[in-house]
């Protein structure tokens, strides 16, 4: 992940995958808090957020790396 941005004010700071383009559709934000990993569509910064805990994560991580 590379690109970060502090978006709408929050306390944490989000990346943007080197990967997500400004004219795509597909644009995709992460945070790292202590116990939570973030994610939200960076089109959309104030809108809904998804919260996963680190296993979750991981697990969620290896799935798509593999499809």
């Amino acid at each position: 992940m590379t690109n970060p941005s502090m978006g709408n004010g929050s306390a944490l700071e989000w990346f943007k995958s080197s990967y997500s383009t400004n004219d795509g559709p597909e644009c995709v934000e992460v945070a790292f808090a202590l116990t939570t990993i973030h994610v939200r569509d960076s089109k959309s910064v104030p809108g809904p957020q998804l919260a996963f805990g680190s296993q979750q994560w991981a697990a969620f991580v290896s799935y798509a790396a593999d499809h």
